[in-house]
């Protein structure tokens, strides 16, 4: 098996990750598909940490790219001396995974404080706009006839328990796929990057 092939496997599948994140976090901006909240400041705040465009998205594009860069059809064996520069590219390959696991962390945790502190919306029983589950540490997610204690936006809760779910399980894939890459990086650092090359 060719590890630069494994490493630009992965780094295409994390590029479709990350742009999947970056179109969910969006639209969390913008509640069936409505501008005036995010122009009135009516948004939860981890709708504004950016977790899916920062953390899920743009810090997972880096290692995205670095490894689709990583693969050569003429890879060669770690002990051959033409593979030395190969093998330093694979090994360097783990700290570009390293930002992947911090940004897709970031988006992890993000999504789960989001799902579990409840969305931002103006309630018919305050008159105000407030968090109206807070104090349910996620459980009003079962809680179905709750939900309609927010009023605006308009299915608020639906659509960013949908969202942060998305986001979560993008969050939790590309974390997965950078702790894959890690090991692919060392072991392909130590051991060659094609273990499939022909012997000279």
């Amino acid at each position: 098996m060719c590890f630069g092939r494994c490493a630009r496997c992965i780094g295409f599948k994390l590029l479709i990750l990350a742009l999947l994140s970056i179109v969910a976090n969006i639209l969390l901006y913008f509640p069936n598909g409505e501008t005036r909240f995010a122009s009135e400041h009516h948004l939860g705040k981890y709708v504004e940490c950016l977790h899916g465009i920062l953390g899920g998205g743009l810090l997972v594009l880096i290692p995205a790219a670095v490894f689709i860069g990583l693969h050569n059809d003429d890879c060669c064996g770690c002990f051959g001396h033409e593979a030395c520069g190969k093998s330093c590219a694979m090994l360097s390959s783990v700290l570009a995974a390293l930002i992947g696991i911090l940004g897709s962390g970031y988006c992890i945790i993000i999504s789960a404080l989001a799902l579990s502190h409840g969305p931002y919306c103006f309630t018919h029983l305050e008159r105000n706009w407030i968090y109206p589950f807070t104090e349910s540490s996620g459980g009003y997610l079962f809680e179905y006839n709750k939900w309609s204690q927010c009023r605006e936006p308009q299915n608020i809760v639906q659509w960013n328990v949908t969202l942060f779910s998305i986001l979560l399980v993008l969050g939790g894939i590309e974390f997965i796929l950078c702790f894959i890459q890690i090991i692919n990086g060392i072991l392909g650092g130590f051991c060659g990057l094609c273990c499939s090359h022909e012997e000279v």
